[in-house]
């Protein structure tokens, strides 16, 4: 026999709805307390309850008395008094059907009793059964102990950890669908279940002399006794006899237990169900497809996978009679869809974007419907995502475009001119020219209305985009600056003097410079916590902000961490040595290559990943998508023909339905262009 929790009573309760009663369970072998609430619907009169002492809870009858009839005294649970309206029984008591006798003792004649038993499941989970009876107790609960080793029947109702029951019916009901309540006979089952006929009894024979005594002898008898005579009963009859009472016990069992429940505690049990599970079980009947379309219910599933909420989120409207439309269910299936197109759908001819002539595409920017590129020709185009058609070609810098930010109809280049440049998105005005670095801007971050450049002059510098004005100078790097983060409070820089500098802007003070690699920093990612830099010498290195200290060397590369992007404590980095890596910044630790028989031939030049798959652009002409639980390559959205012989696919930039390529040669064997491939699913 399994052990038992034990249970301790941390918090009770009486409010509007009755009692309220809060238990922490301690499985045996387990270091986790599972907390359970139990909600009786009763008196809103009682005044006061005691504390339930530590021990084993084998059953409880929780006694609700009319609202006429005062609570009085204590509930819960040794003091019980004549007065009291709570008494607890011991599992034995049950099972020999002294429930009945000892409530008719004590007089208790109350409008609604529930009998809650808690026993330890087969399979380590805690199984909860909730009985309803009627006002006189004929009988005892439907409750009967279990011989050791043999599985409860499938009657059971088991719900996982949390717990909250109340026996009323519910405001937000399904028109014309009210909850039945808990049957307490096979009668009763039947007809929750649409069985209302009685089954047929056998009547073309008189009852054998002495089966009335047989019977009240038998119901005299212990819960081991009357296992003991049913076996030995059943071992006496023939085959048609046992099928007889297969066909008469079977049934009793075969009952929609969530039909039974208040709609908030059947959404709770739903809730716990996978989404594809869950439209399973929407196809079972009516009343399931019902809870199946509850919107709540969807947004959870939704949260749960990270999507956002939908774009039109419309009134729900009614289908049929009791039946709506769910806009969350409708945009996690839109999801699911769409994922499924990224991994195995057709691949559509991508659109192609012609423009830069064969001048390299130096930086890419992808948001909305609108993609904006930047080049070493001296100019950035404007192109629109859906027509594929260029919309403006923004022209005034002399020198080779080499960064770029993009966020609403703004757009910030930096240039070999030693400029930056803020440019209208819609009209293709130049709204300021922001002068100051004495070289080329090599990189910049946009956060609200301020941009923080960082140049081969070894200065970064923080400007207002909307007036065009230089608001702080930091100074303190002895080379080049290659990469910079900024939040808004603080300023990370990167640079080819192998340090890392953390700075306040607004004071122009450097607060941290950060140690440890060897050669030229080359990437950065900051999340407001950690620092992440990725260097020529190899490694990566992970730093806390706030104190400067290195917490980890994430080492496995072998050459330049050219690119890496961070969400959450997820960090994918890409090398040059043709491989990807997925890291816990948290741990440490190596979670999976990307690498095997698909892997990139050449070095990654550009990454990009979310919570399903990580995509990577390479000098080997692929764009290839992987899992980025499981680390398996999943197949090539972009394979250039003239890939191996001068092929490039410089960057690529995603959203959740469109993959933006920059591709091109160095050596004339590719034009260069722009691909735009398109994931996106048709919901009508």
């Amino acid at each position: 026999m399994l052990p038992e929790p034990s249970f301790v009573m941390t918090q009770s309760n009486v409010m509007d709805q009755g009692l309220i009663v809060k238990l922490e369970a301690k499985c045996p072998g387990q270091e986790q307390m599972v907390s359970l609430c139990f909600v009786g619907c009763g008196s809103p009169q009682a005044n006061s309850l005691t504390s339930m002492s530590s021990g084993r809870l084998e059953c409880a009858f929780a006694c609700f008395a009319p609202v006429a009839h005062s609570w009085g005294g204590h509930c819960l649970p040794h003091k019980t008094t004549p007065s009291a309206k709570c008494h607890l029984l011991s599992l034995t008591e049950i099972t020999r059907g002294g429930a009945a006798n000892r409530l008719q003792r004590l007089r208790v004649n109350h409008s609604r009793i529930i009998v809650i038993t808690i026993t330890m499941g087969f399979y380590g989970t805690l199984k909860m059964i909730f009985y309803k009876m009627k006002r006189k107790l004929d009988h005892g609960p439907e409750v009967r102990s279990f011989p050791s080793g043999k599985k409860p029947c499938p009657s059971l109702i088991s719900f996982p950890l949390f717990l909250s029951f109340s026996p009323e019916p519910s405001l937000n009901s399904p028109t014309g669908l009210p909850y039945p309540t808990t049957p307490t006979t096979f009668g009763g089952l039947r007809a929750v279940n649409g069985q209302g006929q009685q089954r047929r009894r056998i009547t073309s024979i008189q009852p054998p002399t002495g089966l009335q005594e047989w019977l009240r002898t038998f119901q005299s008898w212990s819960g081991p006794e009357k296992l003991l005579a049913l076996d030995e009963l059943i071992d006496s009859c023939e085959p048609t006899q046992v099928k007889h009472m297969m066909q008469v016990i079977e049934p009793q069992f075969q009952r929609d237990f969530i039909s039974l429940l208040p709609r908030e505690l059947a959404l709770h049990v739903l809730s716990f169900l996978e989404p594809k599970d869950l439209l399973q079980a929407a196809q079972t009947c009516r009343y399931w497809r019902i809870l199946a379309e509850d919107n709540l219910l969807w947004r959870e599933k939704c949260k749960e996978e990270g999507i956002d909420e939908p774009l039109h989120i419309k009134r729900r409207k009614v289908i049929k009679p009791g039946f709506t439309h769910s806009p969350w269910k409708s945009a996690y299936i839109r999801q699911h869809r769409i994922d499924t197109n990224w991994r195995r759908g057709d691949l559509k001819s991508p659109k192609v974007l012609k423009g830069h002539d064969d001048h390299v595409i130096t930086c890419l920017q992808f948001c909305g419907n609108r993609i904006v590129s930047g080049s070493d020709d001296n100019t950035l185009k404007v192109w629109s995502a859906v027509t594929g058609k260029c919309l403006r070609t923004l022209v005034g810098h002399t020198g080779g475009v080499w960064s770029s930010q993009m966020r609403d109809n703004i757009i910030i280049s930096g240039s070999t001119d030693r400029t930056l440049k803020v440019w209208n998105a819609e009209t293709g005005e130049c709204i300021h020219t922001l002068y100051g670095h004495t070289s080329t801007v090599r990189c910049m971050h946009l956060h609200e209305k301020r941009v923080v450049s960082g140049s081969r002059d070894a200065t970064l510098r923080v400007w207002d985009i909307e007036t065009g004005q230089c608001l702080h100078v930091l100074m303190g790097h002895v080379a080049a600056v290659r990469c910079v983060q900024y939040d808004g409070r603080r300023v990370v820089s990167g640079a080819y003097d192998f340090m890392v500098k953390v700075w306040d802007p607004e004071t122009e003070t450097c607060l941290h410079t950060l140690q440890g690699h060897t050669n030229r920093v080359y990437s950065l990612q900051f999340d407001g916590i950690h620092v992440v830099s990725g260097s020529l010498d190899t490694s990566i290195r992970v730093w806390d902000v706030e104190t400067g200290n290195c917490i980890h060397t994430l080492t496995g590369h072998q050459s330049l961490t050219s690119g890496m992007e961070l969400k959450d404590n997820i960090l994918v980095s890409g090398n040059a040595d043709s491989t990807v890596k997925i890291w816990d910044i948290k741990t440490g630790q190596c979670l999976q290559t990307l690498q095997g028989p698909h892997k990139h031939q050449s070095a990654v030049t550009c990454l990009q990943f979310n919570k399903n798959f990580v995509i990577t652009s390479s000098d080997d002409g692929t764009v290839k998508l992987w899992d980025l639980r499981t680390g398996e390559f999943i197949r090539n959205l972009v394979t250039l023909e003239s890939g191996g012989s001068g092929g490039v696919v410089w960057r690529i930039r995603a959203s959740n339905t469109k993959l933006v390529c920059a591709v091109g040669s160095r050596n004339g064997t590719e034009e260069t262009k722009l691909l735009v491939l398109d994931f996106d699913v048709d919901m009508k």
